[in-house]
């Protein structure tokens, strides 16, 4: 039983630090990069036409995560309203779930982020807000679901403001 604690524990730190920021990661040379992304505290950010165009950074990464990305930009009041408890509050100044995948949208223009392509918590956040919506339940619902699941053994949240 201490065996499985102590791995959990082990799980649990890495995917935690996963997410800090403080992980080292190779840039790309400033020449070598796409001509619409940017890099910002280890994270890439890469600008689309359109909520509908996902990333290149994506392109090598699962199904799953590509599908909870394209469905945070389509859920954005919804994950604006989800604090994430990865430490990305901290550590890149997120105040969002939503943050965690979508730097910034600019007419129809999509700035994305692929910080949640490194962080479970985040991709794990936003698929339970997005599928409890979808079931029915009312945001101030999954943001007491949320905050309750992730109150513990986490990092601190992100300055999200409660929902009224």
């Amino acid at each position: 039983m201490k065996k499985i604690a102590l791995l959990m524990g082990i799980l649990l730190i890495s995917l935690l630090s996963a997410c800090s920021g403080n992980t080292a990661k190779e840039q790309p040379a400033e020449n070598q990069s796409e001509p619409n992304e940017t890099h910002s505290g280890g994270d890439i950010r890469e600008e689309t036409a359109s909520a509908e165009q996902l990333p290149s950074f994506l392109s090598s990464k699962p199904e799953n995560m590509q599908t909870i990305y394209a469905a945070a930009a389509q859920h954005r009041e919804l994950l604006e309203q989800m604090p994430c408890y990865c430490g990305c509050g901290s550590s890149v100044g997120h105040k969002d779930n939503y943050d965690c995948f979508v730097h910034e949208n600019k007419d129809g223009k999509v700035v994305w982020d692929d910080h949640g392509t490194k962080c479970q918590v985040c991709l794990e956040i936003a698929a339970e807000a997005i599928t409890e919506s979808q079931n029915g339940k009312s945001n101030k619902e999954i943001r007491d679901s949320i905050d309750n699941k992730y109150k513990e053994g986490y990092a601190e949240p992100t300055p999200t403001p409660a929902v009224s």
